[in-house]
Parts: C-alpha cells; sequence; structure tokens
C-alpha cells in the first residue's frame, strides 16, 4: 500500500516530481484518477494518452503489428494508432488497470516505464508515464513483477468527501445529489456495502453519484422508475436512502429548514412520520456538523434549529423530539453539539430539561 494522498496533494506531487520518475497511483475506481490527470495536464497544454492494459488482449494490441520492410527485408513493427510521431511533444501515457494486464502485456510494459521505448521506438523526451491499479478484494488482478513496480512512485490516492463536493458544485451536478452525499458523506464511495462475493452487485461511487445526477437534473419529481434507475447506478441500499431523503421530501431538506422560512414548512413537517422526522433530524445534524453553511448564515441556523425542535413538542410527534435531543447527547455530532452550546443556549437549556424528564 502506497502514502495515502488526496486530489491536493496529488496536483502538488504532480508539480514537483520529474518527468522521467514514473507515478503509479493504487485506488478503487470511478475516484476520479483519470480525470483530474487529464485536466491537470491538458491545461498545460500536454497531451494525455489513456490506456486501459486490461482489455489488451495481447503484446500486440500494445506495440503494434510486425511487417516486413520491403527494402531491408528485416521484421519492424507498424506502430498503433496512438504512438506519437517524432517530432510530437511530450506526452503523458495514462496506463490504467496496470494490474489487470495480461503478464505478456506487462513484459512489454517493462521496457517502456525503464527507458521509455516500445519495439524499439522512444517516447519524445519529457514525456512521462503514470499508471493506476486497483486494489480490493472485489478485483480479478494480476500480481506485478517487484521489478516493474520497483521502477515507480506509489501513492494510495484517496480525494476527500469535500473536494468532491467542490468540484460537484463547479460542475453543476444535481442538487439533490449535492446535498444528499454532504449529509450522507459515507455514501460517497459505499464502503460500508463492500464485500467479497460482490459479483455484479452494485455499490456506490463517485462516478456513480455522476451518472445518477445526469438522470434526475430534469426531473423536478422523482418516480418509481427513477428509483430502479438509481439502484441499477449506485446499488438498492444507496438507492432507497437517497430516495428517501429527496423524493417527496424535497423541499425539507436541511437547507431548506435551517437557512429558509422554516414556520412556512411547519405543516409538512409535523405531517411528516416518525421515521421521515428521524431521517431529517439526522440530515439537520450533518448539516451543521460539516459545516455547510456560510458565517452569515449562522443567526437564521441558530433561530430555525430551535424552532424546530419546538414543532416537535406535540404528544405525536415526542418519539422524534426525543430522537432529536438524543443526537445531541450522543457525542457523534461534536461539531453540532458545540454549536448548539456557543450559540444556542436557551436550545441548549431545553435539551438539559428533555433529558431530565425522561
Amino acid at each position: 500500500m502506497g502514502i495515502r494522498i488526496n486530489s491536493t496533494e496529488l496536483i502538488e506531487i504532480l508539480e514537483s516530481t520529474p518527468a522521467e520518475q514514473n507515478i503509479m497511483l493504487t485506488g478503487r475506481h470511478g475516484i476520479g484518477k483519470s480525470q483530474i490527470l487529464e485536466k491537470y495536464f491538458t491545461e498545460k497544454g500536454q497531451k494525455v494518452i489513456i490506456l486501459f492494459l486490461g482489455q489488451m488482449s495481447d503484446p500486440g494490441d500494445l506495440i503494434g503489428l510486425p511487417h516486413i520492410d520491403e527494402k531491408s527485408g528485416k521484421t519492424e513493427f507498424i506502430m498503433p494508432y496512438w504512438w506519437p510521431s517524432s517530432k510530437s511533444k511530450p506526452v503523458v501515457l495514462f496506463l490504467d488497470e496496470l494490474n489487470r494486464a495480461r503478464p505478456e502485456v506487462l513484459q512489454t510494459v517493462m521496457d517502456l516505464t525503464l527507458n521509455r521505448k516500445l519495439a524499439g521506438k522512444t517516447l519524445p523526451k519529457g514525456s512521462r508515464i503514470i499508471s493506476a491499479v486497483n486494489e480490493g478484494d472485489e478485483y480479478q488482478l494480476t500480481d506485478l513483477d517487484p521489478a516493474l513496480v520497483s521502477r515507480f512512485n506509489i501513492y494510495e490516492f484517496r480525494p476527500t468527501v469535500d473536494e468532491w463536493l467542490d468540484w460537484a458544485k463547479k460542475e453543476k451536478l444535481d442538487n439533490r445529489v449535492i446535498d444528499f452525499i454532504n449529509e450522507n458523506p459515507d455514501m460517497l464511495d459505499g464502503d460500508e456495502f463492500k464485500r467479497e462475493d460482490q459479483g455484479l452487485v452494485k455499490t456506490p461511487d463517485r462516478r456513480g453519484w455522476e451518472r445518477v445526477s445526469g438522470i434526475i437534473k430534469k426531473s423536478s419529481k422523482l418516480k418509481d422508475v427513477h428509483k430502479k434507475q438509481i439502484a441499477g447506478i449506485v446499488g438498492i441500499p444507496a438507492a432507497s436512502k437517497f430516495f428517501a431523503v429527496v423524493s417527496e421530501r424535497s423541499t425539507l431538506s436541511a437547507k431548506t429548514i435551517l437557512t429558509g422560512d422554516i414556520l412556512e414548512l411547519e405543516s409538512k413537517i409535523v405531517e411528516c412520520s416518525t421515521p421521515e422526522l428521524a431521517i431529517i433530524n439526522e440530515s439537520l445534524y450533518k448539516f451543521i456538523e460539516s459545516k455547510s453553511y456560510k458565517e452569515s448564515e449562522v443567526e437564521i441556523i441558530k433561530e430555525n434549529f430551535e424552532c424546530y425542535f419546538d414543532l416537535l413538542k406535540e404528544d405525536q410527534l415526542r418519539e422524534a423530539q426525543a430522537h432529536f435531543v438524543n443526537l445531541f447527547v450522543s457525542g457523534n455530532y461534536p461539531n453540532c453539539a458545540k454549536f448548539v452550546v456557543d450559540n444556542c443556549p436557551a436550545l441548549s437549556a431545553k435539551f438539559m430539561t428533555f433529558v431530565s424528564t425522561l
């Protein structure tokens, strides 16, 4: 396992690593390795050539086909379509799925990583080689030769949730997806859903949530068919939770309740079932815990947070109110608890009074 780095650190490493040193990134599929690399080098004016080694059936797919030169009578290779010309500028060769390649393909890669040569041809001076490998029991992998591994600087690429959220906002992904991941960061990569006998079972990943956004972006109201579509992208558990949070209660997101006119939402809030209110309760805590607000919104948030608690005073909502208080005393949301103590002394006192009556 390599040293763990996030997206910001990856850019800094790319800036400071000489072109002649190879880089290997380990990590799950769908976390944006190729996307970040392609964007970074393209903006610097370098062409990125992405090769999926796991899809190559033999070395010929990588080095091209042999033919006999009519003049010399010697066998030469017709270089593949992607090979840069002798007059090309330096390129970035991104070898994806390196540890899913056939052993005979990996043998061809050895010379490429050491000497920047393929079938006797040399890459333009200053070219880089970066590889990506998958790690985990759910993949069918090829063991890499230690001699090949030694030719790379190895890093475990693990971009943070906040980095993904910043990217998602810039790319204008659907706000329901952004809000859901903001409130449920464990759903972004879905580590809790991974298991050894995974097979064709879908689990959440960053690429999947981008696809979900593309499907629902033009639909203001989600339908039953959307649930099946989303389940086919991120799996049934993640789709069920996503659907429960945003389908019928899209107007009751944490951001809407905490930064909007909560009194206009009163009737919708009190009509929610106890399980629905439990989801809302957690979304409010997660919103404050992750500091998903501007400093200018603190005043309205502290007022609405207390007002929401007061809306749960009706007898039929007492169980939801108890759940709301339990989240405060559980210790699972320390940032939110500090926010209440520092900004909402009256609400903090109400919490203590409520606990004393139990």
